[in-house]
C-alpha cells in the first residue's frame, strides 16, 4: 500500500511539473493534474491540498540536496579543489533525474516561487551554498564570484540557447564558467 501511495505522489509531481512547464503554473488546475494522472480529485487532495504544496515538494527535495552539499562542504578544507568539487556535485544534482525539468519550471515561474515560503527557504540555502563556495575568503568579490558560479549552473538552462545541445554539454559549459570564477576565490594579492 505504501509503495502505491508513494508512487501516486511521485506520478502527481511528475505530471504537475509537465503541465506547469507546458502551460504555466497559473493556467494549470488541480483538476487537470488529477485527470492526467487518472486519479480522482479527492485522491490528489490526499497527497497535495494545492498547487503550492506540489511546488513546495519540488523545493523541499532540492533543499535536502543542498543541505547535504553544504554539510559536506563545511567538513572539507577551504580550497579550490573543494570549491570545484562542490560546484560539480551541485551541477550533478541539478542535472540528474527530473531536475532539468524542475530547473526549467523554476526559471519559467520565478514569481510563483518567490511568493511561496519554500522559495524564501531556497534563497537562504543558495546564500549558504555561496558562503560555502567562498569559505576562507570573505571579500565582496569572493561572495559575488561564488554566487555567479551557482548562477552559471542555473542560467545554463536559459542563457545557453544553442540548438540541439545536450544536457551533458550544457552542464560542462556551466562548470567551465563556474570553475573560472571559483579559481579567483582565495587569491590574495598584495595590491589591495
Amino acid at each position: 500500500m505504501r509503495e502505491s501511495t508513494g508512487g501516486t505522489r511521485e506520478r502527481i509531481k511528475a505530471v504537475a511539473l509537465e503541465l506547469f512547464t507546458e502551460q504555466g503554473y497559473e493556467k494549470t488546475s488541480l483538476r487537470e493534474i488529477a485527470e492526467r494522472v487518472n486519479v480522482t480529485k479527492a485522491a490528489l487532495y490526499y497527497h497535495f491540498k494545492s498547487k503550492d504544496e506540489i511546488v513546495s515538494s519540488f523545493v523541499e527535495d532540492r533543499l535536502e540536496r543542498m543541505d547535504a552539499l553544504i554539510a559536506w562542504a563545511e567538513s572539507q578544507p577551504a580550497t579550490l579543489a573543494t570549491r570545484q568539487a562542490l560546484i560539480a556535485q551541485y551541477a550533478d544534482a541539478m542535472f540528474a533525474g527530473e531536475q532539468p525539468s524542475v530547473m526549467r519550471f523554476f526559471e519559467q515561474n520565478q514569481t510563483v516561487l518567490k511568493s511561496l515560503a519554500a522559495g524564501q527557504q531556497m534563497r537562504g540555502r543558495m546564500l549558504r551554498l555561496a558562503d560555502a563556495l567562498s569559505r576562507g575568503d570573505d571579500s565582496p568579490a569572493a561572495q559575488l564570484r561564488a554566487a555567479l558560479a551557482l548562477f552559471a549552473v542555473h542560467s545554463s538552462w536559459f542563457a545557453v540557447r544553442t540548438p540541439h545541445i545536450t544536457d551533458e554539454e550544457r552542464k560542462k559549459i556551466a562548470l567551465d564558467v563556474a570553475d573560472e570564477l571559483l579559481a579567483a576565490i582565495g587569491e590574495q594579492t598584495d595590491d589591495a
